[in-house]
């Protein structure tokens, strides 16, 4: 691991309770099957409704080549379902990984998400080749990108986007605390700015 991803996980917060399990599940996205609604406007592509874990409702939108995705009951007027990246960006298909606690009297509780984005670099022009790990928070208390990972730069991708998920998401405050972008970036690679 680099000497900045590490840097940046020390700043990430305390980890879990030791009390607490954190487990993981994955769920398939796949836009086809989910149900679609059709876009109003111009550039507009609509939005999609798919089933999540555990009852939990996955919702994605789309225009101007650019995704958003949002997760619960209100996922349409959550901070996610307005946060995207710069440039041209997917997520129509992928596999979803739940992070779960299950506290020592309680049931588990679905508390982020890890799901790859497909994202534009400066010289690509047909085909799409960044690949970004985002990481979101799910509620209650709001729904958000918590950090971001670029899935090619780092070997241990994953490891760091569960890092971020289960160091951070949980304490985060969606509007006032800022995405954290954990491991190695490669050029011509553009992420968000913190809101």
């Amino acid at each position: 691991m680099t000497g900045l991803a590490l840097a940046v996980l020390a700043c990430l917060g305390s980890a879990p309770a030791a009390s607490q399990t954190v487990t993981r599940v994955f769920t398939p996205l796949d836009s086809d099957k989910c149900r679609h609604t059709k876009g109003r406007a111009e550039e507009d592509y609509g939005s999609w409704r798919c089933a999540g874990h555990g009852g939990i409702e996955v919702y994605l939108s789309a225009g101007d080549q650019r995704m958003q995705v949002s997760f619960g009951r209100n996922a349409s007027r959550e901070p996610a379902a307005r946060q995207t990246f710069p440039r041209f960006n997917s997520a129509y298909k992928g596999t979803i990984e739940w992070r779960i606690e299950t506290p020592p009297s309680g049931k588990p509780r679905a508390f982020a998400t890890v799901l790859r984005w497909n994202v534009k670099l400066e010289d690509d022009e047909r085909d799409t080749t960044g690949r970004v790990l985002v990481v979101t928070r799910l509620g209650p208390g709001g729904i958000c990108h918590v950090g971001y990972v670029d899935a090619r730069a780092n070997p241990n991708a994953n490891e760091l986007a569960q890092q971020i998920a289960d160091d951070k998401a949980r304490g985060f405050k969606c509007g006032s605390d800022k995405p954290v972008v954990a491991g190695k970036v490669m050029p011509g690679l553009t992420m968000p700015k913190a809101e």
